[in-house]
């Protein structure tokens, strides 16, 4: 075995990566993406011998990190997560160690060097091998070995609440048109890719309905902010009638007051306790969607948040007319309390185009807000009932067959507060959440291959 140190941008070069093929001499390659790794005892032996037993032409392994504090350097666990069908997402976390077999990037590097010269992979080398791994059809292909076998310095100190908006961060924009690239080719290669042809119109006009639409707030325990959004709610000016729904799942905080207060003064604001005690954030979606009380477009605002200004309800509205969409999401600033633009400003998801957005939904782990849908649709779908990740199963859902309206104007102001669900997440949560999101991913892929394969045959 050979160990070569080669930095992650390094990696990502198709140049480089397939340099560390043409010198491989061993039969596996150990690829180290961080300086200052140490291996633990016994660690190469070990990878060695569970990359022989699976047969796995990719290996990962747990690690401890190294982060420094004000108190000196702190050691943690870093665990990841087991590979599946669905994590072809670009940052799925592999750590700084890999080990490869040589034989198997010799012949990637082998198989893009076939292709156009002069469209060298500059930052998605590494994972494109990783695709192509997963492509082998060997359930072992990818193989993640749950022992801490080495010790990193941890760079990045941010919170998971500042990391988690880096993909939409227009600085690396180049790098994610090349990232949606590898992303298209892996889910044509898998018969996972669905043609914007496809794609059908909303019946929008089915259906009688007591408003228009119907703002959605789930909420428990947000007495500071939730005066906030429903009178940001209440004060859209619009062309038809609306409501707001507040779904207040046993609220102890005194935010049942303040909502009880809110709708004795605007029969507009409808207030809902769940009978339930088991309901999460989708839950409380699912109970204000089947209410009868409920508009024919469902749009959503968090109890954190503000809409931009008075305009957004019906901007969303419009869209769905203008372009017969299933769904529509806008776009949001993040800022404070007091309103000031925080990093990285406007979340507009201009990564989406009409003609590849539903294939590289698949690639990033959200798809920005506010969302807004077509009732009779989410009550057909339902929404699963979890508080994290229901937003981005329904974008999957609604985008395997139906067109997505974006508005990439400001309508959303998210505000980020220590009190926010995502403002500083562990290790643990952040695994449960990917691993969450992956297999939503896997079982939309099942269901896109399924309904190309029903397309084909017809």
């Amino acid at each position: 075995m050979s160990i070569v140190e080669l930095t992650e941008a390094a990696a990502g070069s198709q140049t480089k990566l397939a340099q560390v093929a043409t010198e491989a001499q061993t039969e596996y390659v150990l690829l180290q993406l961080k300086p200052d790794v140490e291996l633990g005892y016994g660690a190469l032996e070990r990878m060695l011998q569970v990359a022989e037993q699976t047969q796995a032409v990719l290996l990962y392994a747990d690690r401890w990190k190294i982060k420094e504090s004000a108190d000196g350097p702190v050691r943690e666990v870093a665990r990841c997560i087991d590979y599946q069908l669905g994590a072809v997402r670009n940052d799925f976390d592999m750590g700084s160690v890999l080990l490869l077999r040589s034989d198997v990037l010799k012949d990637w590097a082998s198989t893009l060097a076939d292709g156009d010269p002069h469209a060298s992979l500059r930052y998605a080398a590494l994972y494109d091998f990783r695709l192509y791994c997963s492509r082998l059809h060997r359930a072992t292909a990818i193989f993640h070995l749950g022992e801490l076998l080495y010790t990193e310095n941890e760079l990045d100190l941010r919170k998971s609440g500042e990391k988690q908006f880096d993909y939409v961060d227009p600085r690396n924009r180049e790098v994610q048109i090349e990232m949606e690239q590898v992303c298209t080719k892996h889910l044509k290669a898998i018969g996972a890719w669905i043609d914007s042809d496809t794609i059908a119109d909303a019946p929008l006009t089915d259906g009688e309905f007591p408003v228009e639409a119907s703002v959605v707030i789930p909420v428990r325990n947000r007495v500071r902010t939730i005066e906030d959004a429903v009178r940001s709610a209440l004060s859209q000016q619009t062309a038809f009638p609306f409501n707001v729904l507040v779904v207040d799942n046993h609220s102890t905080d005194g935010t049942t007051e303040i909502l009880q207060q809110l709708a004795a003064q605007d029969a507009r604001c409808i207030h809902i306790v769940p009978e339930r005690e088991d309901l999460g954030i989708g839950g409380c979606w699912h109970l204000a969607v089947d209410d009868a009380r409920c508009g024919r477009f469902a749009v959503q605002l968090d109890s954190d948040d503000l809409y931009s200004g008075p305009e957004t309800l019906q901007h969303i509205v419009d869209k769905f007319y203008a372009e017969r969409c299933a769904m529509v999401i806008g776009s949001y600033r993040m800022c404070n309390f007091q309103l000031e633009t925080l990093p990285p400003g406007i979340i507009d998801h201009r990564e989406w185009t009409d003609e590849n957005g539903r294939n590289n939904a698949l690639r990033i782990n959200g798809l920005g807000a506010p969302r807004a849908f077509f009732t009779p649709m989410l009550r057909t779908y339902g929404v699963p009932n979890t508080s994290y990740g229901e937003d981005y199963a329904l974008g999957l859902r609604f985008s395997r067959e139906w067109r997505i309206g974006r508005i990439y104007d400001e309508l959303y102001l998210c505000r980020r507060w220590e009190g926010n669900s995502d403002a500083a997440l562990s290790n643990e949560r952040v695994n449960a959440n990917n691993l969450y999101k992956d297999s939503l991913r896997t079982a939309e892929i099942r269901a896109r291959q399924q309904l190309n394969q029903s397309q084909h045959h017809k």
